[in-house]
């Protein structure tokens, strides 16, 4: 399933989960990032048992985010498989559970800095903040994060290409590993995105309407 700028009123859905991350899988992906919409509206991992599925059947490392509120929480989606466990609302909103959970797991928390507006969005991208994104981010840094995705939500869902002058702010300002999301609709978008010194990129929308081939794009980015 897909949102459209974040509004669960404006959703399109493409097909099985699991089927879906073989398809990707067979095309040569190395990393699947899964959203679980309806743990980042709710504030739990509802769909865990979906994920572990997952998991299980591609063997590919996991990026899940959504819902992830709690150390419980977080312990639970690491120890069904998950890689990487991005934290969302939790990170803005709990100071003291993204301390703990970055002093346990440094390698497997990212936090997901979601911006409309230049300003942090919480709840599923639901509320917006006047909390100033890119000094979120640095805070982020000096609290020892080693990675973030930061995604504008005027740009998700849109296949309008991502916001490239946004991202090279946040690039340039901190030391952590940026992956970007949000827009991404061409080729020539991750050749950009490649030419800011990202991290990584996350592609949601263009491959399923077709927009981007996977395995070209992995052949000619890479």
């Amino acid at each position: 399933m897909r949102l459209l700028q974040g509004d669960y009123s404006k959703e399109s859905t493409y097909g099985a989960p699991v089927a879906m991350a073989q398809r990707w899988a067979e095309a040569g992906a190395k990393y699947l990032h899964i959203v679980d919409l309806d743990g980042a509206r709710d504030g739990s991992s509802a769909n865990l048992p979906l994920v572990k599925e997952i998991i299980q059947r591609v063997k590919l490392p996991v990026q899940l985010g959504g819902g992830i509120r709690s150390l419980a929480a977080l312990e639970e989606v690491l120890e069904a498989g998950v890689s990487r466990a991005l934290l969302g609302s939790a990170a803005f909103q709990d100071p003291q559970f993204l301390k703990d959970a970055v002093r346990r797991y440094p390698k497997h928390v990212a936090v997901s800095v979601d911006a409309r507006d230049g300003l942090v969005a919480t709840d599923g991208w639901t509320k917006t903040s006047s909390q100033d994104a890119l000094a979120f981010v640095r805070n982020l840094e000096d609290l020892g994060v080693q990675a973030i995705v930061f995604t504008d939500i005027a740009r998700d869902g849109m296949l309008a290409g991502p916001n490239l002058e946004g991202l090279r702010r946040i690039n340039d300002a901190v030391e952590l590993k940026v992956i970007a999301a949000g827009g991404v609709s061409s080729i020539k978008d991750l050749h950009a995105l490649k030419s800011l010194g990202l991290y990584g990129a996350i592609i949601g929308k263009a491959l399923y309407t077709g927009a981007i081939d996977l395995a070209t794009a992995l052949k000619e980015v890479e």
